[in-house]
């Protein structure tokens, strides 16, 4: 492991706090929240008690080849994994915050185990279920949250870099539909794809050849 990351490594304490109490623990983590094109992804991994496992950082820390050797390793490792989308019509037509609801649901739904107590980076409980705890900065501080983290980024960038084939020049492989200059310019001088979010309010500006930019009932909403 790179020298930088050898002494940032997240432990186990909030995980060991809630084994104590007899909970089945989960970290989960999102991604894709501030991209302008894509699914919301949230994976959830549940760490067994008797095994430990080495090299798992905050996927912000590490490399796109360090997250998939670490996806492998840790997918191996854990008792249970699984991972939740929201498409990018269903962010548009429902918003984030209930887009993001609805990628937990469909990940827990799919993880095999019933956890009861789910751990999650930052401040808000979007669960609501009485479940969560919440850890601010949880996905450099919390195994099972970075472990999750990198689970949700891999597979995101996966889908992300499928997407590239289907639209050329727009950058998917490298920018993972997340703003940049390049991907800004090239919205501006061709509009979007049919993968891109359409509520975006500076697509307001964009010259459209596809469907018009999708507009969401202020009063809609999943919940």
């Amino acid at each position: 492991m790179r020298k930088s990351l050898r002494t940032s490594s997240p432990g186990l304490s909030a995980e060991r706090a809630a084994w104590s109490s007899g909970h089945v623990v989960a970290g989960m983590d999102e991604v894709g929240k501030g991209a302008w094109a894509g699914p919301l992804t949230l994976a959830a991994v549940v760490a067994p008690r008797d095994r430990r496992i080495y090299k798992v950082r905050d996927s912000k820390m590490l490399t796109s080849a360090e997250r998939e050797t670490a996806f492998d390793r840790i997918t191996s490792w854990c008792d249970a994994y699984s991972v939740g989308h929201a498409t990018h019509r269903e962010c548009d037509e429902l918003g984030m915050s209930d887009a993001q609801r609805l990628a937990a649901q469909r990940c827990l739904a799919g993880l095999g185990s019933e956890p009861t107590r789910i751990l999650i980076d930052g401040n808000w409980d979007f669960l609501g279920d009485g479940r969560a705890e919440t850890i601010v900065g949880g996905d450099a501080s919390s195994l099972t949250i970075a472990a999750a983290s990198i689970v949700a980024k891999v597979s995101r960038d996966r889908i992300m870099r499928h997407a590239a084939r289907w639209y050329p020049g727009y950058d998917f492989e490298r920018n993972k539909g997340y703003p940049c200059p390049r991907h800004q310019s090239v919205l501006q001088a061709w509009g979007p794809t049919a993968f891109h979010r359409r509520s975006w309010a500076f697509m307001d500006s964009l010259v459209w050849s596809n469907p018009p930019r999708h507009r969401r009932d202020a009063q809609a909403t999943l919940f």
